[in-house]
């Protein structure tokens, strides 16, 4: 039997609430981003009435299709890769960024924010497990990239995101998790970059980063049901 958008959404605070009380965490420091690619602004409005405020896009061009059709109170981050020639774009339409990964990248998204006098929020986005194909700074140039961004007075750095490789198994991502979270702690007492958030964990594996520490989870299929397109 097919389920309501409410109860999908009673059902994820559930789990986040249980893997919150497992590790002595207040639910309340969990920010949810409501993965809303390939939905259409009826479903995000459905969303929003049930008191979501935080949706994450993964393309530019559809997010600039779809932001002007969803109620206003949204804010909205972009959680894909973005290409440098899209970061103008980017910049004015999403109220924060999850996926920077490169200096390069970093000074496009400074360069065009301060065409905007707009202070964007980032997350650096590190590729821990070292797959070639996925995207994300290797955790040995990850001081570099923050170093750079002392010259980036349009850019807040929020903290670290990551992607784990793909598994039925959420187990299996929780060493990737650990290491990003060791990484934050790194980025604080060794180089001096205090960093207030981790973005990791989607529908599948949520609960494993929320016991490893994230402060963002990005929810699609669970939220919204089986993605489409």
């Amino acid at each position: 039997m097919e389920t309501s958008f409410e109860e999908r959404w009673t059902a994820v605070q559930a789990r986040i609430n249980s893997a919150c009380g497992r590790c002595g965490r207040d639910p309340s420091c969990i920010t949810l981003v409501a993965v809303s690619k390939t939905r259409g602004p009826e479903e995000i409005a459905e969303a929003a009435d049930c008191g979501l405020i935080v949706f994450g896009e993964s393309k530019v061009q559809e997010a600039e299709a779809k932001i002007p059709r969803c109620p206003g109170q949204i804010t909205w981050h972009l959680i894909g890769h973005l290409q440098r020639n899209k970061v103008r774009r980017a910049v004015r339409v999403f109220d924060m960024i999850h996926s920077v990964d490169s200096v390069l990248l970093l000074e496009s998204v400074e360069a065009a924010c301060a065409e905007l006098g707009k202070i964007m929020p980032i997350f650096v986005e590190v590729n821990v497990s070292g797959e070639p194909a996925k995207f994300g700074v290797n955790p040995d140039d990850l001081q570099d990239l923050l170093e750079s961004t002392v010259n980036c007075p349009h850019i807040e750095v929020r903290g670290l995101m990551t992607m784990p490789p793909w598994s039925d198994d959420p187990e299996k991502a929780r060493g990737h998790f650990r290491e990003l979270a060791g990484l934050k702690t790194r980025c604080e007492t060794e180089w001096g970059f205090p960093l207030a958030d981790l973005s990791m964990g989607m529908s599948h594996d949520f609960e494993v980063a929320i016991e490893e520490g994230a402060t963002y989870i990005r929810v699609g299929t669970d939220l919204f049901g089986p993605r489409r397109g």
